[in-house]
Parts: structure tokens; sequence; C-alpha cells
């Protein structure tokens, strides 16, 4: 069901997306989506789920993905695999960004969920290069938190989807690029 929403919503956006169609596109009855939440419930869900396949995690720490980063010992290998785990992420949610980005403009417990799921995506971030700066990996010319925001704009999902979908660069360029922006930016 919720691959089913995660379709529509990236084919339809969020307020052409019925809970009927979604009942639909499944092969469920209506009620069996009714049951499931609201609407936006279904779009928080299948974000998170194609993000990380997970919900609820406050902590990348506490999943493999976070693990891996803290086994890393080299720097550019850190920024190669920070770079490559977002667009990992992005290629599976970015058909969703403009549905929830959009959902959020109409519907309050959207436009809740994006602004916590933000200030997430920013404290992951943190956590990440809090790391980096403990290993000497970081610049120390420029205070932490402009860092940490530094990172948040080049990996964010709106330069992605900016350079990748409406710019139409190909994903190895974008790769690049991402990887020397931190490397200069963020990183030392």
């Amino acid at each position: 069901m919720v691959a089913a929403a995660a379709e529509l919503f990236a084919e339809h956006g969020y307020a052409r997306t019925t809970l009927a169609k979604i009942a639909d596109a499944a092969g469920v009855s209506p009620e069996t989506v009714q049951g499931q939440g609201a609407k936006a419930a279904l779009l928080i869900a299948a974000v998170e789920f194609a993000g990380l396949g997970v919900s609820d995690e406050e902590n990348l720490f506490n999943l493999e993905v976070g693990r891996r980063f803290l086994a890393i010992q080299d720097r550019d290998e850190a920024v190669d695999y920070i770079v490559g785990t977002q667009i990992g992420v992005h290629q599976r949610t970015a058909k969703l960004a403009p549905a929830l980005f959009g959902g959020a403009a109409a519907d309050p417990e959207l436009d809740r969920y994006v602004k916590e799921f933000m200030a997430g995506v920013r404290q992951q971030f943190w956590r990440v290069l809090d790391v980096a700066r403990d290993r000497g990996w970081l610049r120390e010319d420029v205070p932490f938190d402009e860092l940490v925001e530094t990172a948040v704009v080049i990996g964010g999902v709106d330069t992605y989807l900016q350079m990748i979908h409406r710019d139409g660069w190909p994903v190895q360029r974008y790769r690049a690029w991402s990887q020397r922006m931190l490397a200069e930016t963020v990183f030392r």
C-alpha cells in the first residue's frame, strides 16, 4: 500500500492523489487504506521508507548506513561515502519531494512534518560532521554551525532536484560537484 501510494504521489502530487486511487492501485479496499491513517500519514511513510527504509529513527548511527560511516578512517573516503549516501537517498525520494513540499503548503500535518523533517536532516548532518570534526577533517576557520548549514545546502534534495531534474546534469557530474564542494567548503 505504501509503495502504491508513493508511486501515485510521485506521479500526481499530493492534492490529486486520493485514498480511493491508492486503494485501487494497491488492490485493497478504501476502508483498508483509511485504516492506515490520513493521506498525509501515507505520504510521510512513503518518504521515510523510500529514504532509509525505516521511520522515526532519530540517530543515523543506529542504522547500518551510519555505522558504515563510523568505520571509515580516511577523509576522502568519508566525503565519497557521504555524497554517495545522499545521492542514493535522493534517487529514491526525489520524485516524492514535490508532493511533500506541495502538500505541506495545504496540509498543516504535512507542514509540521516537513519542518521537523528538515530539522532532523540538519541534526543528522550535525552528527556526521561532529565525527569528522573529532577526526580533524573539517575546516577550523569557519564556525561549525556554518559548516553544517553548508553541507545541508550542498546535500539537500532541493539542490539535487535543481541540478539533476531541472538542469539535466548526469548523476556522475552532480556527484563530482558535491564531492568537490564538500571538500572545498566543509572539509580541509
